[in-house]
């Protein structure tokens, strides 16, 4: 079965991103058509880079290294969930994904954004990050908007459209995850 790792791209205290990611992670499991987990990026203490070899490489020496190598390098795809920070993405998120190279390659990715403007330039960014370590990024994005899906902008309350969308994405991050899957033997 395939397996998609929901990443919460945020490790901020007091962050909407957890709430968000449990969403995506509790309608994905009712579809029982992938093994959905949630990856969070705070379980990984991943300082700023700190590997003496770059990421093409492959070869790590520190243990936080190792270990989100092993995380990413299981998954077949992703649904990353990212806050905009100053029009982009999380520092953390950008970290996460330069510290590995292939383990990223020939997957897909999905990108559920959120924010003031619904995270439409963080997921514009994300995919231009993405397209550089080879991961395909599906066409379908959910963009969570702080002042109608959040209530007084901390309460996670998504409209009701908001599940179709998601339910799209989940479909596209399934069948090119899946589609992909030769690419990865």
């Amino acid at each position: 079965m395939i397996k998609i790792g929901i990443i919460v791209g945020s490790t901020r205290p007091g962050r909407n991103g957890e709430a968000v990611a449990r969403w995506v992670h509790d309608h994905a499991v009712r579809r029982g058509d992938a093994h959905y987990e949630l990856v969070d990026l705070k379980d990984y203490d991943l300082p700023h880079l700190d590997e003496p070899l770059a990421a093409a490489t492959g070869v790590y020496e520190h243990p936080h290294t190792k270990k989100w190598s092993e995380t990413v390098a299981n998954l077949d795809g992703f649904v990353f969930v990212t806050p905009e920070y100053n029009h982009s993405i999380t520092g953390a998120l950008k970290t996460a994904i330069d510290f590995l190279f292939a383990e990223w390659h020939d997957k897909a990715a999905g990108v559920v954004g959120y924010g003031v403007s619904g995270g439409v330039r963080a997921a514009e960014h994300l995919r231009q990050v993405l397209g550089q370590v080879k991961v395909a990024d599906v066409q379908v994005g959910v963009e969570l908007l702080l002042h109608t899906d959040f209530e007084n902008f901390t309460t996670f309350k998504p409209a009701a459209h908001q599940e179709d969308t998601l339910g799209r994405l989940l479909d596209q991050v399934v069948s090119w995850s899946t589609a992909l899957r030769p690419l990865r033997a």
